[in-house]
């Protein structure tokens, strides 16, 4: 199971804030997350939510897939019907990506109260 290491999250945010030459307060504007929050990510201390994981991810220029630790791959299945039309099938792969990230903010929760 892929889980986001907040330790390599926290070397993320504040070495790609520094090589952008920003502040703490200038990626608080930027991604909408105070800048107390962002001082708690790089001191290791705040697990932010998926929606403030892509932000961070935006105005950082970092792709999520660098800050995750990989135990064992993850595997989903999904069974679909094979009638489907391009929406319907575009709207089950959105539905399915929402699914994911649910999961995925649910183990990190996990994860963060697993750690303190």
């Amino acid at each position: 199971m892929k889980k986001i290491s907040i330790s390599k999250l926290a070397v993320m945010v504040k070495n790609k804030r520094t090589a952008l030459n920003m502040t703490q307060d200038d990626v608080g504007r930027k991604t909408g997350i105070n800048r107390a929050l962002i001082g708690r990510i790089e001191r290791n201390d705040f697990l932010p939510s998926i929606l403030q994981l892509n932000s961070l991810a935006e105005v950082l220029e970092f792709d999520l897939q660098d800050i995750l630790e990989d135990d064992t791959p993850m595997v989903a299945t999904a069974f679909r019907g094979s009638d489907l039309t391009e929406e319907e099938e575009s709207a089950l792969d959105h539905l399915f990506d929402m699914m994911t990230a649910v999961k995925q903010q649910v183990l990190l929760r996990k994860a963060l109260h697993n750690e303190k």
